[in-house]
């Protein structure tokens, strides 16, 4: 593999979710491990699977993996991270400052960003020379930290000019009052992250066409911030071989081969290597060790199995949702799973029913125009589509609270604003305020939500009050009442949440934490959806029959521990695109 030639100290492995990067991460450091190199691996992943992965709990301490020599591992938990960070602030000014004082410090420091600040505060700290990683010549990290991120540690010209002159005190700097502290520190590993001779970054994709426009947008936006060591990783490719007798694999084969003639220019030029797709799953030390092998797979015995699944389809859900005459439908879960496609499949089901349904996203990549091409029936006069920008709506954001907020304030408070609007949050927030006034159209007709805030977001905006400070800040002195759509959010009778998910240990784990997630907000998931199953449909190629028989096993999982109510959405020859595939899926 090109990407672990002459391999630096850092490797970043980043991609979307379900691409497999946690897999390549893990089998990369036990490929230097046991080529006697001492290995530190490390998650950044609030889902990590990284201990299942190795059998083994590792959690926020270095801990030695036993079954292999030279590996340790290490998984950040981004909430212990913030109250560790809460502390070290808030600490030292307790007692010294009024209390009133520091609950606003506190307060300040409970939000969503706090959480992402002290998450990479952690993982600086292994970017730098120190006592900590001294012994260790890689360290591998698994989901490399986001381009805006990395920015906020640079620390924006306007804050730095802020704290260089003195002004303000700690009752005022907020989630990035800390970051004074270590300046030193960040400036040392984001020089770390943009030298060639010390990092890499490795893209992890799919050979599909969103994924690697995905991945595009994620090799400029690091490029421009000094991360031009990049190299790409398509995984899971099916072996031409396998398309040779089956009509499904032939049309994976040609899907992928076509995502890959057509692959953006600006990934042309990186170092590339190709991952075929395992029949196994990526679970334990023998699987990891075979992964970056590509030798062909042969069924130990002819496999022709006929399986047997319980199918329940997309439509009986659309029956349930149907019945209501209107309502919220917001379709959740982690990148790669296939949201936009089901969130389209549900309002094509629900319009063609002769209902009427707006459809809306804020996802770049969802192309709804074209996923949503062809008529039948007059289905697109009873749908309507909209997309939310998320940079559009946080311009907007920012420029009303600057005219509002901002007016009250001097220079040094408004360039403090201007700098706090800035901030990783911020979008979320604009976003989620963009969604909350979609959703008053579910009182009178059915509103389908695709790229919904995560569990993660919800709670924080829901527990730590972060989305009503907000909305205080818009609305400055006005005397105008207002609400949160947490109520309606948490209200079945009024939203009704849904789970995408594949049938794949690590997907499923990771639905099962957003469903955490969710609960934690008072927001009970209504169904799952597991989309994309083999075990759904009919191959006769033996690497994908294996597949599907180990989809079995997760598909259960779901039915059986996680969700109340499911559907198994099977994989098609031809991609969902237009209305008729779209109905396909429910059938």
């Amino acid at each position: 593999m090109k990407f672990l030639e002459n391999p630096p100290r850092f490797l970043f492995f980043t991609g979307k979710g379900g691409v497999g990067k946690t897999s390549i991460a893990c089998a990369s450091a036990i490929q230097l491990a046991e080529a006697g190199k001492q290995v530190l691996l490390v998650s950044t992943d609030p889902a990590s699977n990284v201990g299942q992965v190795f059998g083994i709990t590792i959690g926020n301490n270095i801990t030695a993996i036993p079954a292999v020599p030279n590996l340790a591992a290490l998984e950040i938990d981004p909430q212990a991270a913030a109250q560790l960070y809460r502390d070290k602030i808030v600490g030292p000014v307790r007692g010294l400052l009024p209390e009133a004082v520091v609950k606003g410090i506190e307060e300040q420091l409970s939000g969503a960003c706090t959480t992402e600040i002290a998450a990479f505060d952690e993982f600086t700290a292994l970017l730098i020379d120190s006592p900590l990683t001294a012994e260790y010549d890689h360290i591998v990290f698994d989901t490399a930290p986001t381009g805006h991120t990395i920015r906020l540690l640079q620390l924006p010209g306007a804050w730095s000019g802020f704290l260089e002159e003195g002004k303000g005190d700690a009752s005022c700097l907020g989630p990035l009052a800390g970051l004074e502290k270590q300046r030193e520190q960040y400036k040392a590993a984001v020089d770390a992250l943009a030298d060639a001779e010390k990092t890499r970054l490795i893209l992890v994709a799919r050979a599909q066409q969103s994924t690697l426009r995905e991945v595009a947008r994620t090799h400029e936006e690091l490029a421009s911030i000094g991360l031009k060591q990049q190299y790409l990783v398509i995984n899971a490719l099916l072996p031409k071989t396998e398309a040779e007798t089956d009509a499904l694999a032939a049309a994976i084969y040609k899907r992928e081969q076509a995502a890959l003639h057509n692959i953006p220019e600006v990934l042309k030029a990186l170092p590339q290597d190709m991952v075929v797709l395992k029949a196994f799953d990526l679970v334990g030390l023998d699987a990891l060790r075979q992964l970056l092998k590509n030798t062909p797979w042969h069924p130990q015995k002819t496999i022709n199995t006929t399986l047997v699944l319980d199918k329940p389809s997309l439509s009986k859900l659309v029956d349930n949702i149907a019945a209501d005459g209107h309502g919220l439908i917001m379709l959740m879960g982690k990148g790669g799973v296939g949201k936009t496609t089901i969130a389209a499949a549900v309002a094509v089901e629900l319009a063609h029913r002769g209902l009427s349904v707006h459809l809306t996203t804020s996802d770049p990549a969802a192309h709804l125009s074209e996923t949503l091409s062809g008529t039948l029936n007059g289905v697109l006069d009873k749908l309507t589509v909209s997309r939310i920008d998320p940079h559009a709506e946080t311009e907007r954001y920012r420029q009303h609270v600057l005219e509002t907020k901002g007016a009250l304030l001097d220079a040094q408070g408004r360039a403090l604003l201007e700098e706090d609007l800035r901030s990783p949050c911020t979008e979320e927030i604009a976003v989620f305020q963009a969604f909350s006034r979609i959703i008053r159209e579910a009182g009178k007709k059915f509103v389908v939500m695709d790229t919904a805030p995560t569990g993660h977001t919800l709670l924080l905006l829901d527990a730590t009050g972060a989305y009503h400070r907000e909305v205080s800040r818009q609305m400055g002195n006005t005397s105008l009442h207002f609400t949160t759509p947490m109520m309606q959010l948490q209200n079945q009778q009024q939203t009704k949440v849904l789970i995408v998910t594949l049938a794949e240990k690590t997907p499923v784990l990771e639905a099962a934490n957003l469903q955490a997630d969710l609960r934690r907000a008072g927001i009970e998931p209504w169904a799952w959806v597991i989309n994309n199953s083999i075990a759904a449909t009919f191959t006769s190629s033996q690497l994908l029959h294996q597949r599907a028989l180990n989809e079995l096993t997760e598909i259960d999982t779901v039915a059986t521990k996680h969700a109340k109510r499911y559907a198994i959405v099977p994989m098609l020859k031809d991609e969902p695109i237009g209305v008729q595939r779209l109905l396909d899926l429910s059938a």
